[in-house]
C-alpha cells in the first residue's frame, strides 16, 4: 500500500471528507451571499431559535453527533477510570487555564496592541466577549471532531459529560471574577436545552440504535452509511452560521479580524498544551484528540447568551462571541487534520489500525 492511501485510511476519512475544507469554504461563501441577497431566508431561520440556540442549527449538529453516538458502549465507561490522564487534561485545561490565558490575550491585545486602532469603551466590550468565549468550553461540536480523528466514542462522552457538570458551577463564579461582574445570571435554559439535544438525545437514540442493530458487525456498516451525512450536516452547519452573519462580517471585516487574533493565538495554544500534555504523557491517540478539541473549541450558544443579556445585542461583548463562533470551523478542521496527520506517533496506533480494519 502507497504512503497516500496508507495516510487515507489512517485518517479514517474518505474522498469527500479528505477534501472537506474545500466544501467549508464554498459554504463560507455561500453563506454570506445568502446573508446579502436572500436576508427574509436569514431571518426566517434565525427567528427559529429557542433559549439562544437556532433549532434549525441544532438539528443539524444532532445530525452529526448521532453517527458517533452510536459508537457509545455504555458497558465499558468503567474502563476510563482506569485511564484518567485524558480525563485530568481536559478538566486542568479547560477550567485552570484556558479561561485565564483568554483573559490575558484579551486585555494585551485590546488594551495594549489594538489601542490605537479601537476606542476604550469598545476595547472593554471586546475584551469582555472574549472572556465569556474562554470561560465556555465546548460541548456539542466535541463530537463532531472526536468522530473526524476516530476517537473513542465512550471517553469522549464521559469528558463532555463531566465538563458539562463543572460547568454548571464553575462557569459563573470564573466570568464574574474575570469581568469583575458580581450578579452573573446563568441562562439555565440554554445550558439544559444544549445538553438535552447535544447529548441526551443523540445518546438515547444512538443507544436504541445500538440494541436494534444487535452485532457489531451490522453496527459498523449502519455508521459507515449514515457518517456521510454527518459531514453534509456540518457544511450545512457552516453555511447557515455564516449567512446569519453575513451583514455583520460585511460590516466590520477589521474589527472582526482584530477580535479574530486573540482567538486564533488563544485555539491553536491550548491545542498545543493539551496535546502537547497527552503526548508526553502517552495517552492514546482516540483519548488525546478529543480531550484537546474540548478546550480549543467554545460553548458559543452559552457565551453569545450571557453577553446579550449582560450587555445587551447589539454590544461590542456579542460581536465578540459571534467572531468566535465565525472562527472555530476553519480553526477546529485544521487541527483535525493536524491530529490525523499524527495519530502514529500517539501509543495504541497500531490497535487502532487494526479496530478501524
Amino acid at each position: 500500500m502507497t504512503d497516500r492511501a496508507d495516510t487515507a485510511q489512517d485518517s479514517g476519512l474518505g474522498v469527500f471528507e479528505r477534501y472537506l475544507s474545500v466544501w467549508i469554504a464554498l459554504a463560507i461563501v455561500l453563506g454570506i451571499t445568502l446573508g446579502v441577497v436572500a436576508p427574509g431566508l436569514v431571518e426566517a431561520v434565525a427567528a427559529a431559535e429557542v433559549a439562544q440556540i437556532n433549532l434549525v442549527v441544532a438539528v443539524l449538529i444532532w445530525a452529526m453527533i448521532y453517527p458517533m453516538m452510536i459508537g457509545v458502549d455504555l458497558s465499558t465507561i468503567p474502563a476510563v477510570a482506569k485511564q484518567p490522564k485524558g480525563l485530568v487534561i481536559t478538566l486542568v485545561v479547560n477550567w485552570l487555564i484556558k479561561p485565564f490565558t483568554m483573559a490575558l490575550l484579551a486585555v494585551l491585545f485590546f488594551d495594549y496592541v489594538f489601542a490605537p486602532w479601537i476606542a476604550p469603551e469598545d476595547a472593554a466590550q471586546y475584551i469582555a466577549g472574549l472572556i465569556l468565549l474562554g470561560a465556555a468550553p465546548c460541548t456539542a461540536m466535541v463530537f463532531v471532531w472526536s468522530q473526524l480523528t476516530r476517537g473513542d466514542e465512550t471517553y469522549t462522552l464521559v469528558q463532555v459529560s463531566v465538563n458539562d457538570l463543572i460547568m454548571v458551577v464553575a462557569f459563573a463564579p470564573i466570568v464574574a471574577v474575570l469581568l469583575g461582574v458580581t450578579d452573573i445570571t446563568v441562562p439555565w435554559q440554554t445550558l439544559v436545552t444544549a445538553t438535552v439535544l447535544y447529548v441526551v438525545l443523540p445518546l438515547v437514540a444512538g443507544l436504541v440504535t445500538r440494541r436494534m442493530l444487535g452485532s457489531e458487525t451490522a453496527i459498523e456498516a449502519f455508521t459507515a452509511r449514515v457518517k456521510p451525512w454527518s459531514i453534509i450536516g456540518l457544511i450545512a452547519t457552516v453555511m447557515i452560521l455564516f449567512g446569519l452573519q453575513g451583514s455583520i462580517i460585511l460590516a466590520n471585516p477589521f474589527v472582526i479580524a482584530l477580535i479574530a487574533v486573540p482567538i486564533l493565538i488563544q485555539s491553536y495554544g491550548i491545542f498545543a498544551l493539551a496535546y502537547g500534555a497527552a503526548y508526553v504523557m502517552r495517552v492514546p491517540h482516540r483519548v488525546a484528540a478529543p480531550c484537546a478539541m474540548i478546550g480549543t473549541s467554545n460553548f458559543f450558544e452559552l457565551a453569545v447568551a450571557v453577553a446579550i443579556s449582560l450587555f445587551g445585542l447589539n454590544s461590542g461583548a456579542a460581536l465578540a462571541t459571534v467572531v468566535g463562533v465565525l472562527v472555530e470551523v476553519p480553526v477546529m478542521l485544521s487541527l483535525v487534520a493536524f491530529a490525523n496527520r499524527t495519530r502514529a506517533r500517539f501509543p495504541g496506533h497500531s490497535v487502532e489500525r487494526e479496530g478501524a480494519r
